[in-house]
């Protein structure tokens, strides 16, 4: 029997919300470990005073095997 973990991370990228996803995952990478699942919860973007889109936000959802 497995057990995993789900936590919530916020990725940024001025270029997309697909890098906005990839930064969300490969920054917990560095820290977590058995990454299984990336689920794409919230997606949004800040906007300058010009009405032009300054970042994308990407919430992910990432569970990993959770080791007692």
């Amino acid at each position: 029997m497995s057990a995993y973990k789900i936590i919530e991370v916020v990725g940024t990228s001025p270029k997309s919300f697909e890098a906005a996803v990839e930064a969300a995952v490969g920054s917990a990478s560095k820290s977590v470990r058995n990454l299984r699942i990336a689920e794409v919860v919230k997606l949004d973007a800040t906007v300058d005073n010009k009405g032009k889109v300054k970042e994308f936000r990407a919430r992910v959802a990432l569970s990993f095997k959770y080791e007692a």
